[in-house]
């Protein structure tokens, strides 16, 4: 017997709606391990619906001083639901050469760093973690240098990106994470 129309849409409507309410974006469906730590986290658990930028970081790089810049978003949006995940990379010209140790306490004690920072991870094309061979499949560039920025909305979409030379705190960004909050 053949169901109505209808009710075979208001059926695929309530499964899909279903899939949404449990299924992970496909940006956030990783594991990571927090920086110099043993524990990981699943990304859709605990940033799902959250405004994320992602940033690839180094500790001795031209742009390092956007530590200060990333922080100062973090502590004006969290609350909000606005989250910075910095990813240490030594793939330009060594300008990450710490331990993850030595990078968690330079991140504290010279930028007073509380965004959440993960495993140091290549990010150019051919060895990128998983996470930024997502972003690259989701539209984005490889980065091109340190402190490439990617924002990723409350749905789990990668909204745009932005090159070293955009500061964190630019128009561009903070128009663009006030939208999306």
């Amino acid at each position: 017997m053949k169901m109505p129309l209808l009710a075979l849409s208001l059926a695929a409507a309530l499964s899909g709606a279903e899939a949404a309410d449990q299924g992970c974006p496909r940006l956030l469906d990783l594991e990571v391990r927090r920086l110099a730590d043993d524990e990981t986290e699943r990304l859709c658990d605990v940033y799902r619906g959250k405004v994320i930028l992602v940033v690839n970081t180094a500790s001795k790089c031209g742009f390092t001083p956007q530590y200060d810049g990333l922080e100062e978003l973090y502590g004006r949006y969290k609350d909000r639901g606005f989250v910075v995940l910095g990813f240490p990379s030594n793939d330009f010209m060594g300008q990450e050469p710490g331990t993850e140790k030595e990078i968690a306490e330079f991140c504290r004690l010279t930028y007073s760093v509380e965004f959440p920072m993960f495993e140091k991870v290549h990010v150019k094309k051919g060895q990128a973690h998983p996470l930024f061979e997502g972003l690259v499949e989701a539209g984005a560039a490889y980065p091109k240098w340190n402190f490439y920025k990617y924002l990723i909305d409350a749905e789990g979409r990668l909204v745009d990106y932005y090159a070293s030379v955009t500061p964190p705190t630019s128009r561009k960004i903070v128009d663009t994470i006030e939208r999306l909050l």
